[in-house]
């Protein structure tokens, strides 16, 4: 006896049913509207450490060279490419 078409779950169904339990899920996610400009500004240093701020940069800086598809610089520090800005008046504070 062969199985009824009608009746086996096609892969639309599945899909529908784990669509709509990702919604039932997103339905609690916490959500905040900020008007654009007006967002806080994080401040870490109440619930990080200096060196957990450092680890999370250093993870920035290497996501950002990976996704530019360069290699991660290695020099030493006195030969790092800078630039010196000199101030037109010493006395001026920025």
């Amino acid at each position: 006896m062969t199985a009824d078409r009608r009746t086996l779950p096609t892969l639309h169904d599945v899909d529908t049913v784990e669509r709509s339990g990702r919604q039932i899920s997103r339905a609690t996610w916490p959500v905040r509207k900020f008007r654009l400009g007006k967002e806080p500004v994080p401040d870490l240093r109440g619930s990080t450490t200096a060196e957990e701020r450092l680890m999370m940069m250093w993870t920035l800086a290497c996501d950002a060279w990976a996704v530019a598809g360069r290699p991660i610089p290695d020099y030493e520090r006195s030969n790092a490419p800078i630039r010196i800005v000199r101030r037109a008046n010493r006395n001026d504070v920025d």
